[in-house]
């Protein structure tokens, strides 16, 4: 079986840019959502370079799940943790007790959303290559 860590890193990068492009159109509920989507991606290509095979969507777990040591910091866990939290709340109206998720979403939520992915996919990039 081959190795696809770096198609599914290549998709994360590409998940990050499309996150940028919704922050620009003020779409920060997408933004936010394509953010963790891009975090979690760098994450399992991580785990497919140590052919492992990363389940779920909670990225915090799956950082804490890795078995090897990679010197995974608290910073990371917390960016890991900031981008959780947008997994479903993001895309679905039930996740709040009222309105869309279109209102609730800000342009400083969508900035930091992308620069916790950014964070975590140089990570996983300087582990899976190493630069």
């Amino acid at each position: 079986m081959s190795n696809r860590s770096s198609d599914w890193l290549k998709q994360a990068e590409a998940d990050l840019r499309h996150s940028r492009h919704a922050l620009e159109s003020e779409d920060y509920e997408w933004c936010c959502f394509a953010a963790q989507q891009a975090a979690e991606k760098g994450v399992k290509a991580l785990f497919l370079k140590h052919s492992m095979d990363g389940w779920g969507h909670t990225i915090s777990a799956l950082l804490g799940s890795l078995s090897i040591d990679l010197g995974v910091d608290k910073s990371l866990l917390n960016c890991a943790k900031t981008l959780d939290k947008h997994y479903i709340p993001t895309r679905y109206p039930n996740g709040f007790d009222s309105g869309a998720p279109t209102d609730f979403y800000t342009k400083q939520e969508g900035e930091d959303a992308i620069d916790c992915a950014k964070v975590i996919i140089e990570f996983c990039r300087h582990q899976i290559y190493g630069s």
